[in-house]
């Protein structure tokens, strides 16, 4: 890659997953990375992947009122952001009724209000360059939704919003964004990263059980190759018209069109009741 197609990437999270392997990539492509850890024993690993191309900094994305101080400093002395790839997050495993609103606001804090801080820390300087892509990496359960998941496919869902009504506020002023919603890849979501509530309510075991047991079981195990999710990223950075939503997946592609399928039997199915609404003429 030539020194003028460089781009400066920001990932949150890089220690491993979707950050490591995008990281890795774009360093492989001749771009520069600020990878975001929560370790300095990780950042300074982070940083051997290319030195003076792979930057390490330190933060934790939920506390928010550092996230302008860090994207300052990294404009300030590394240089302008042009790709912003807010990766950082965790699911929450836990049945609605089972579940807290503490753990509810974590799962909030670090996979949606985390990211909107990031982002309104970078739009002032990307809008003055009328440049930059930002890209959110949420889920295809983004898109649809598994029993005992509420709280992380909440967060999905909103990421998804949000990001689709971001894009037509900046389209005007030169800036992308895509939300990303990979299906089942070979990460430690379903592994280290995932919360597990412990159970206590009999009721929802046969509705609850066969879930996590398929979770557990393909844990390791899945089709998805982060290495080639990676590229596939790069790829819609590098194009002039990205999508504002991309699945990466044969089982994301296959799962969404069912759901879409499903919800249009559904909306014919009670379309005479939808339409029923409006004040008679």
């Amino acid at each position: 890659m030539s020194t003028t197609q460089s781009k400066l990437f920001l990932i949150t999270g890089v220690s491993s997953g979707f950050g490591r392997a995008l990281a890795q990539q774009a360093l492989a492509d001749g771009h520069r990375v600020v990878g975001t850890l929560r370790d300095q024993a990780a950042l300074g690993e982070f940083e051997l992947l290319g030195p003076g191309r792979a930057i390490g900094k330190l933060l934790d994305v939920t506390h928010t009122n550092a996230i302008a101080d860090t994207i300052a400093d990294i404009e300030g002395k590394v240089g302008p952001i042009d790709v912003l790839v807010n990766n950082a997050g965790y699911g929450y495993e836990s049945v609605l009724e089972e579940s807290t609103l503490a753990d509810w606001h974590k799962q909030f804090d670090v996979n949606v209000f985390a990211v909107v801080a990031l982002m309104q820390a970078v739009l002032p300087y990307m809008r003055r360059r009328k440049r930059g892509h930002i890209v959110n990496i949420t889920s295809v359960g983004g898109y649809l939704a598994l029993p005992g998941l509420s709280a992380y496919h909440g967060t999905k869902y909103a990421l998804e919003g949000i990001s689709e009504s971001l894009a037509q506020e900046v389209a005007g002023v030169g800036i992308k964004v895509t939300a990303v919603a990979p299906g089942a890849f070979r990460t430690d979501w379903a592994g280290r990263s995932m919360v597990r509530a412990q159970r206590s309510i009999a009721d929802y075991d046969a509705v609850f059980d066969p879930v996590r047991a398929r979770r557990h079981s393909i844990d390791g195990k899945q089709q998805g190759d982060p290495a080639k999710a990676a590229r596939a990223i790069l790829q819609i950075v590098a194009s002039d018209h990205p999508p504002v939503h991309l699945l990466l997946g044969p089982d994301a592609v296959k799962r969404v069109r069912d759901k879409l399928d499903a919800l249009r039997a559904q909306i014919d199915a009670w379309e005479s009741l939808s339409t029923s609404t409006d004040f008679s003429s």
